[in-house]
C-alpha cells in the first residue's frame, strides 16, 4: 500500500507514523507523491473535500480506467456538531466522477470513525457501506474488506445514495463529539 501527497517526504512521515501504530500488520506501507499512486489500479481519495476535486483533476489522465474510492465527506463544523453541506452534485463522490468520466468511482468509508481507522489494532467493528454505478467495482471494494476481521462491505447501491451517507456522516460524527466515543453502524437483519 501506498500513501500518497504532494509532498513525498510528508507521505513517508504518515506511513512511517501508520507502520509504527500497526504492530506488525502494516510493514509494506510505504508514501510517495500523488502521481505515483495514481499508478495504482485502485485508489482510494482520503483528502479533506475542499482540496478532493483539485487532487483528482489533477491526475484525471493518470486514473483513467482504474476505480477511485471516494470516501470524502462535505463537513463543516458548528459549535459542538457536524453539519453536511451540499454539493453541486448532491456528494463530493458524484462530482469526483463527474471530474474523472473515465474512471470508476466508488463512495465509500464515509462514516468510519478516522481515530479507529487509524489504529489497525482498534479492533473496529462496522458495516461499510460502498457506492457504485458498476457492479464489479462494488464487489472489489467489498472484496478489500473481507480480510479486515471487524469489518462488513455492503452493497448500498448506485453512486447516487453517496449523497445520503455523506450527509449522514455529520449525524455519526456529532454523535460522536457528543457521547465522546466511536460509534460505528452495523445493519440488523442482513
Amino acid at each position: 500500500m501506498v500513501l500518497g501527497s504532494r509532498d513525498a517526504d510528508r507521505a513517508a512521515e504518515v506511513a512511517a507514523e501508520v507502520r509504527a501504530g500497526a504492530a506488525g500488520r502494516a510493514e509494506t506501507v510505504t508514501g510517495s507523491t500523488n502521481d505515483v499512486v495514481a499508478a495504482a489500479d485502485l485508489v482510494i481519495l482520503a483528502t479533506p473535500w475542499e482540496s478532493a476535486l483539485a487532487t483528482v483533476t489533477a491526475l484525471r489522465a493518470e486514473l483513467a480506467d482504474k476505480i477511485v474510492v471516494s470516501m470524502v465527506n462535505a463537513l463543516t463544523k458548528n459549535g459542538r456538531e457536524m453539519l453536511g453541506m451540499y454539493t453541486p452534485r448532491g456528494s463530493v463522490a458524484a462530482m469526483v466522477q463527474a471530474v474523472l468520466p473515465a474512471s470508476t468511482v466508488a463512495a465509500s468509508f464515509h462514516h468510519l470513525p478516522a481515530g479507529k481507522m487509524e489504529d489497525l489494532n482498534s479492533g473496529l467493528e462496522a458495516d461499510v457501506l460502498v457506492c457504485c454505478d458498476d457492479r464489479s467495482a462494488t464487489d472489489v471494494v467489498i472484496g478489500l474488506l473481507e480480510p479486515i476481521e471487524g469489518l462488513r462491505g455492503l452493497d448500498a447501491g448506485s453512486l447516487s445514495q453517496a449523497a445520503a451517507i455523506e450527509a449522514f456522516t455529520a449525524v455519526a460524527i456529532t454523535l460522536n463529539i457528543r457521547y465522546k466515543t466511536h460509534s460505528t453502524i452495523k445493519m440488523a437483519g442482513l
